[in-house]
């Protein structure tokens, strides 16, 4: 079959976004495939919205493939008769946080209308598909109670599981993602100050905001925490990633309702290890349940800081919810054949 993947991108930015679809071309290739990846540039700038879309909806793929299938917005606006939309997330700031502390626009008439518009065309272009799936309950419920869309969930899995493995279980909590406000590394460095154990934490990623990067390490200096605290401000390789959760403790993920479980729990699932979260972490619950396969804690320093001596002071705890965290990949399928098998009906 001739397969067309289409995602916008921040160019030069690697994350979640990029992976799935380069993944996925990955297996496609492998079962036989012919695929082609388009990505076109997208910022989310409010002014360059409505344009940028029309640069997907002006593509004929019509000729070029027998099945489409999208991901990040706006991609969703093309055209084709077979088009399959894998919907990551919506353009948020018009969406789910709107009415939120992260809404970046003030509201006004000329956004409002803006917003209006944005969600008339997304309702409009996800009706054209042939079929709408989503990476978590999280964004099924988005897409529902903005768009009237209904849709199946399709988790997506890391591209090579066999990479991850399980050691000894270490004395660091480890969190391997992009440094961004939304992300919080900034609430699982104050709860180092609350821990009564030996207890380390090790942030790994880039940040592509420096001020926030900047923050991060102001609060390691102000609270003293240089001898529990590392900051590795850079690419993390797969390799490096898998040897980092071979013998963390467990991971930590805490993001502010995010769309999906992350890759850094599914990741750490492979590893056998659990993560932490909180209650306001959005589709990261849909993976960890409180006292199974990790933790779901309030969101603050303190509620965290319990959580990470608990599981310093008992190792064999870690271990079991490390466990039963990998079981759950298999019990949710998560995996490569049964994403191929549904997104090529």
């Amino acid at each position: 079959m001739k397969v067309g993947l289409i995602s916008s991108s921040v160019p030069l930015v690697k994350g979640g976004g990029r992976f799935i679809v380069d993944w996925l071309a990955d297996k496609l290739r492998e079962r036989g495939h012919h695929i082609e990846t388009i990505y076109i540039p997208f910022i989310d700038e409010p002014d360059q919205i409505i344009v940028q879309m029309n640069a997907f909806r002006l593509m004929d793929l019509e000729a070029y493939f027998d099945r489409v299938i999208t991901f990040r917005p706006p991609a969703h606006v093309v055209r084709h008769s077979c088009k399959v939309v894998w919907f990551i997330h919506h353009i948020r700031v018009f969406y789910d946080l709107w009415d939120s502390t992260y809404r970046t626009l003030p509201d006004l008439a000329p956004w409002r209308a803006l917003r209006d518009t944005l969600i008339c065309a997304d309702t409009a272009a996800l009706r054209e598909a042939h079929h709408v799936f989503t990476n978590s309950h999280t964004v099924s419920d988005r897409l529902r109670r903005f768009n009237g869309i209904d849709s199946e969930v399709l988790y997506p899995p890391v591209l090579s599981p066999e990479l991850f493995c399980s050691k000894v279980y270490g004395d660091e909590i480890i969190s391997v993602c992009r440094m961004e406000h939304h992300k919080r590394q900034h609430l699982l460095i104050e709860a180092m100050r609350y821990v009564k154990t030996p207890v380390r934490l090790r942030l790994s990623g880039l940040s592509l905001a420096p001020s926030y990067r900047r923050s991060l390490q102001e609060i390691v200096e102000s609270g003293r925490l240089q001898e529990k605290v590392l900051i590795e401000d850079r690419w993390i390789s797969e390799e490096e990633k898998a040897d980092r959760l071979a013998s963390a403790l467990a991971n930590a993920y805490v993001p502010v309702d995010e769309d999906s479980y992350g890759y850094p729990t599914i990741e750490a699932a492979h590893s056998e290890r659990c993560t932490i979260t909180t209650e306001d972490s959005g589709g990261v619950k849909e993976f960890v349940s409180n006292g199974f396969n990790g933790f779901v804690v309030p969101p603050t320093p303190q509620a965290l800081a319990v959580a990470f001596d608990r599981l310093y002071e008992d190792r064999a705890l870690a271990e079991r919810m490390g466990n039963q965290a990998a079981d759950r990949i298999v019990a949710l399928s998560i995996n490569w054949d049964n994403v191929v098998t549904k997104l090529l009906a």
